[in-house]
């Protein structure tokens, strides 16, 4: 996420709501909008928007955990905070982030937040794909990557380098996740350290792929199905013309 993730934190009890809001706000990626004791001011505030995650005590007079969810629900992300197993089917059927068995530890919290983290990740990959670029992780930030720009990707041995026309960028990822993340018919991999982009082969010659000056090698268990990829590359290519 570029944004801080907008936090309300709302429990009857006084030391929980001060514990979370505490844990809020020594977290990097949170921002604490509001705490409050009373889930019908909880309401009132997320209804007004600008909150992205609620943390939620399920017993509460006037208005209980589960009615706020309820009320909620598809308005922001829920963390349940409680002292009661029992409601954890309930916060399966809101489809809640985490489930939080006070007292909460700072080390279980944070496990919570790195699961809302790769949540929203995985969202803004997914139509990120569809909108022609990758999201990717490098100088702690999520920089997008357009398809068209990249040349070729190389693994290293704890990062990848995607080549672009611009230069080259860092990230810290495997290759395998990569090609799960791009497109088949734009991308191949073809070799354990290569993933190439479809149309910016200038050349293949002698077991390597040529991209303007910069000769790949094709490695022996990639060899078929890079072929087969290429040949229907250039055969949807002369369909076209």
């Amino acid at each position: 996420m570029d944004c801080k993730i907008r936090c309300l934190v709302v429990d009857d009890e006084p030391w929980a709501m001060e514990l979370i809001s505490d844990y809020v706000l020594k977290t990097p990626e949170l921002e604490l909008v509001y705490k409050t004791t009373s889930p019908i001011q909880a309401l009132l505030v997320v209804q007004q928007g600008g909150v992205d995650l609620i943390f939620v005590d399920i017993q509460m007079p006037e208005l209980t955990g589960i009615q706020l969810m309820q009320a909620i629900w598809n308005n922001c992300k829920i963390i349940i905070t409680t002292a009661y197993t029992e409601y954890a089917i309930d916060g399966f059927e809101y489809d809640v982030v985490d489930y939080l068995l006070k007292p909460v530890t700072y080390d279980r919290f944070l496990t919570a937040i790195q699961k809302l983290l790769r949540i929203s990740e995985n969202r803004q990959s997914d139509d990120a794909v569809q909108m022609g670029y990758i999201l990717v992780k490098t100088d702690n930030r999520l920089q997008k990557v357009k398809f068209s720009s990249i040349r070729y990707i190389e693994g290293l041995r704890d990062y990848i380098a995607i080549h672009t026309w611009a230069g080259k960028m860092l990230t810290l990822e495997n290759l395998k996740n990569m090609e799960a993340m791009l497109p088949a018919d734009k991308f191949l991999r073809i070799h354990k350290s290569y993933i190439v982009s479809i149309d910016k082969i200038t050349a293949v010659s002698k077991g390597k792929v040529v991209i303007d000056d910069v000769f790949l090698p094709i490695g022996d268990t990639y060899k078929k199905s890079f072929m087969s990829g290429f040949v229907d590359l250039r055969r949807r290519t002369e369909d076209d013309s």
